[in-house]
């Protein structure tokens, strides 16, 4: 990589749109309720938690997957969908992998990680399952680049701060998660195959909250950098048909 920097000619972040890091991964692994503080946000609000028991920490809800069509890059509006349903945002270190591996340890695990990422896993808030519900196009945002793993000292140290509009709302450090990231690969590897570019979201911490369309999210991770992105009305053209808001109102 140092090799290539010499090479490159450089290019005024201002001049190019930002794609996501990584263009196909096979899989985009999410973490759900792994920050205590969450989890107990979520069992106090039934706008989130939808009738769920969500006392439940990780090792009880496992992972979950997002369609890879979810993903978009800092350069790229996030579209809403559903409306009259709650949309959240939600910050999370996200971790590319760069080697094949599968049974790892979590002693090994660091081994196989490419870089990491800032993340943001967009939520519609409703009974459906999750992979439902996170997974419409734009819903999983990378970016604004990859920083590669030699360059991060301690993945468990790292601060997390997310605004909406310039008002804080997340502001934690990946000390608190429930499964750290060596954990957390180990714990995916006993399952699927990692392939190189897959991506594991590792889980959010508390204060995640409603976005609406001309909102500007700000997702900032100690030793990354920025992730900006704004949020774009709903997509004209799609349907606006919801089952959930049509079983309410009968």
């Amino acid at each position: 990589m140092s090799e290539l920097k010499e090479q490159a000619t450089p290019t005024p972040i201002a001049d190019v749109r930002l794609e996501a890091p990584v263009a196909n991964p096979s899989k985009l692994i999410n973490a759900p309720i792994n920050y205590r503080a969450h989890i107990e946000e979520t069992a106090a609000n039934q706008e989130i938690a939808h009738g769920r028991d969500m006392t439940k920490s990780i090792w009880q809800w496992g992972l979950f997957l997002k369609a890879n069509s979810a993903l978009s890059g800092a350069g790229e509006p996030i579209r809403l969908r559903y409306p009259g349903r709650r949309i959240d945002h939600e910050i999370e270190l996200a971790v590319i992998i760069g080697t094949q591996c599968h049974g790892v340890t979590r002693d090994e695990a660091l081994k196989y990680v490419a870089g990491y990422t800032v993340g943001l896993d967009i939520t519609i808030r409703g009974p459906e399952l999750q992979s439902f519900r996170k997974s419409a196009d734009s819903f999983a945002v990378l970016g604004p680049w990859m920083v590669t793993a030699d360059e991060i000292d301690d993945p468990g140290c790292l601060g997390l701060e997310l605004r909406v509009n310039g008002q804080i709302r997340q502001k934690a450090n990946t000390r608190d998660l429930v499964y750290d990231v060596p954990k957390l690969i180990e714990y995916a590897s006993s399952m699927y195959q990692l392939n190189p570019g897959d991506v594991i979201f590792t889980g959010t911490p508390e204060g995640v909250g409603p976005i609406e369309a001309g909102d500007r999210i700000e997702a900032r991770i100690s030793e990354i950098g920025e992730l900006r992105v704004d949020v774009a009305p709903e997509i004209v053209a799609l349907p606006r048909h919801d089952p959930v808001l049509e079983e309410m109102q009968c």
